[in-house]
């Protein structure tokens, strides 16, 4: 055999080898990307989901309701606010099951409204302030009908006729009556 007819077997060992190179390179970017894209999504909460899906239409399992379908019309930190078509429901976040219909994107806490940052607590008195009567549903599944009194740090008064203090975490969802 020749030297050039070995040289050019020898470059088709080395164009196979290459390739071979350059493949496995390849697949080793790809599962770094998919790594770092699973990183990143591990740091990715409810809440954020949950704000990059305001105004989509969305079925919630709630604890102590069931199911509860409507447009997402807010969200704020541990509650959302459900527009039925009927009437808005305040859903306690802590209560929910699963939450179908989501948008794919997240917003970050950063840059969502100062409104968003708001608690539990605070949707719960501007409730208060509008002095109706409201339909408690509790995580136990029970309901109460009543009319909001003061808000605390981690309760409220429901008043029908003497208050009755409700824990933060007793409540499913509060709908006006």
């Amino acid at each position: 055999m020749r030297w050039r007819d070995r040289l050019d077997g020898l470059d088709g060992v080395l164009d196979d080898l290459e390739q071979q190179a350059e493949g496995l390179a390849l697949a080793a970017r790809d599962a770094e990307v998919a790594e770092q894209s699973r990183a990143e999504y591990a740091t990715v909460d409810l809440s954020s989901r949950l704000h990059g899906s305001l105004g989509r239409p969305l079925v919630l399992a709630v604890r102590g309701v069931g199911r509860l379908e409507g447009v997402l019309a807010g969200a704020g930190a541990g509650w959302l606010l459900m527009d039925t078509g009927v009437q808005e429901c305040l859903v306690a976040m802590a209560a929910l099951v699963s939450v179908r219909g989501s948008a794919d994107r997240a917003v970050p806490d950063a840059v969502r409204p100062l409104t968003a940052r708001l608690g539990l607590g605070s949707a719960l008195r501007r409730l208060a302030e509008e002095q109706g009567e409201v339909l408690l549903h509790r995580v136990d599944g029970t309901v109460a009908r009543g009319v909001l009194g003061r808000v605390g740090a981690d309760f409220f008064e429901l008043w029908e006729r003497e208050a009755e203090l409700v824990p933060f975490a007793a409540v499913a969802a509060v709908r006006r009556g």
